[in-house]
């Protein structure tokens, strides 16, 4: 099955940036990773996470949420001190939502067209 997934950090915060930014890329490939899930395309931006991940049937979409942010969340909070002292990093809440192979590029388009448009945004 494949599903988009979008994450946000707690309030909203623009936590995600430089070397955090990376590290977040690099601990949901290696989750992913570890899994045998394929990540079909993946953006952070500073306060909010999309992720298009191919899982087996098995895995609950609910449970692929609670992974991702549970492992990021521990990770990250161990190496950026500084994402610590605003708490939780993540809010309780997601959104999922399943596709098949033809929207699977429509997907894809939409993610990769969400850095683009938030650099626009600021000016970055």
């Amino acid at each position: 099955m494949n599903y988009h997934l979008v994450f946000t950090p707690k309030y909203r915060r623009r936590s995600f940036f430089g070397p955090s930014r990376d590290r977040l890329m690099e601990i949901f490939t290696a989750t992913c990773a570890e899994r045998d899930w394929l990540i079909w395309g993946m953006e952070v931006m500073p306060d909010h996470v999309h992720v298009f991940v191919s899982c087996p049937p098995k895995w609950a979409p609910s449970d692929i949420a609670k992974i991702l942010k549970g492992v990021s969340a521990r990770l990250l909070l161990q190496e950026f001190p500084e994402l610590k002292r605003r708490g939780h990093l993540w809010t309780n809440a997601y959104y999922v939502g399943s596709a098949g192979n033809i929207s699977a590029e429509v997907i894809q388009r939409y993610i990769e067209g969400q850095r683009k448009g938030q650099v626009e945004d600021d000016g970055v």
